[in-house]
């Protein structure tokens, strides 16, 4: 649906929550201007208020969009944000010169598990939930190395996963929730994050589980459709 001759109306709200378990160390960047010596060279992003950890949504929908755009690129090659397939366009948003699409997916920063921030800080890790990875980078042509230290979240730590798909048109709603679940497992065979050439930023999505709120306009059985369509295998 072509959203430029008005806003769509929302026929419900199917909620999707998960365990994202890290599989091998995670980074996500905070960004160091400065390192003092003997400091960690890159960090990670943490809460400001309880210094945990945290995944920014905004990453996980940039990735999950790249992701999924890849699978529709044709001749391998990536079309410009506002050149992609409606297929995509709706689920993450668009502003193309055809086709305008607000988006169906709804991203929120991804919260340490209680649970799990209580093992892990039972644990000998460098940091306060994190660990210390020490890598050398070596220059090919004088042969010497350049060692560094990057902060990363262990594996086997636990983050409360949600997304929240908006119901606007029960047409698109099989084709939508097939592409969502697309993403997830494209997300799992990749990685999260950065350095994920070198095997950080595995991740699995464990004890998935759905709500559907209908705002009294959605025909369809959503919950049910939600639970047949979308796996992670």
């Amino acid at each position: 649906m072509n959203e430029k001759n008005g806003v769509p109306g929302i026929l419900g709200k199917l909620i999707i929550e998960a365990d994202l378990v890290v599989k091998t160390g995670l980074h996500i960047g905070a960004g160091n201007d400065f390192s003092s010596i003997g400091a960690v060279d890159n960090v990670v992003v943490r809460d400001t208020l309880t210094r945990k950890p945290y995944i920014p949504g905004s990453s996980l929908k940039g990735k999950m969009r790249y992701l999924l755009a890849r699978v529709y690129s044709q001749n391998s090659k990536m079309k410009k944000l506002n050149e992609e397939s409606p297929e995509i366009g709706r689920l993450f948003g668009q502003n193309g010169k055809e086709q305008h699409y607000i988006s169906r997916l709804q991203f929120q920063d991804i919260f340490f598990n209680e649970d799990s921030a209580k093992v892990i800080e039972r644990m000998d890790t460098d940091l306060y939930l994190t660990e210390i990875k020490f890598e050398n980078t070596i220059d090919r042509i004088k042969a010497t190395a350049n060692p560094r230290q990057l902060e990363r979240i262990p594996a086997g730590s636990k983050f409360d996963f949600k997304l929240i798909y908006n119901v606007e048109n029960e047409d698109d709603l099989e084709k939508d929730l097939k592409n969502i679940s697309r993403c997830l497992n494209l997300l799992k065979e990749d990685y999260l994050g950065g350095h994920g050439t070198r095997g950080y930023g595995r991740v699995d999505f464990e004890n998935l589980r759905f709500n559907f709120k209908n705002y009294g306009n959605c025909s369809k059985n959503v919950k049910s459709l939600a639970e047949k369509t979308i796996k992670v295998g």
